[in-house]
């Protein structure tokens, strides 16, 4: 029931209502961390050593990314189409996007989610508290068992290179954007060969 009406609101909403609501939810949880990032980091350079460049960006981030689109992709094929139906959110993100746009929207969502979820709560409270806060917050996926299943798995999984990494925000940031990016093109050129 919950999931139909989140379907048919989405669908009454433009591309344009839909990148701005989009940015906004960004813009507040990246203004969620300044805030709590001012209290909880004693100051600018502690949180700035979290940018590191380094060969984990590729090794882990990059490579973690395509794992798990491959596997993503594998489980799309297999499985039935429902156990991926998070009422038309996605395709309607992603479908009539350029590759500038799919890209600056995986950037945006991977650098504001990363610094707050990694960055500021992971770093301060835990890898399991954040990872969990990461999970509820998509709250589009609580509709279905197996879409909550996976948003855990990837949550965690983004947590857990984070700490192999020694806290290196610039990998999970390479790692967010590929997946988000990679699928947005999967999902963009899918419903494009759907529709000709």
């Amino acid at each position: 029931m919950r999931k139909n009406k989140q379907s048919e609101l989405i669908k009454q909403l433009t591309k344009r209502e839909l990148t701005f609501h989009l940015f906004v939810t960004q813009f507040i949880l990246l203004t969620i961390s300044i805030i709590s990032g001012i209290f909880l980091f004693k100051d600018l350079s502690t949180f700035f050593n979290l940018f590191r460049i380094n060969g984990s960006i590729i090794t882990l981030g990059l490579s973690s990314g395509v794992i798990i689109v491959l596997l993503d992709t594998f489980l799309m094929k297999v499985l039935p189409s429902h156990y991926y139906d998070d009422g038309g959110i996605n395709e309607k993100i992603f479908t009539n996007r350029s590759f500038i746009e799919i890209a600056f929207l995986a950037a945006t969502i991977a650098i504001c989610e990363e610094v707050l979820f990694r960055g500021v709560i992971q770093t301060n409270f835990g890898f399991i508290i954040a990872s969990i806060i990461f999970a509820i917050i998509h709250l589009r996926y609580w509709g279905h068992w197996f879409l909550i299943v996976n948003i855990l798995i990837l949550s965690f999984w983004i947590g857990i290179i984070y700490e192999l990494t020694n806290h290196n925000l610039f990998t999970t940031i390479v790692m967010h954007f590929t997946i988000d990016f990679l699928l947005g093109l999967g999902i963009k050129y899918k419903n494009r060969h759907l529709h000709s």
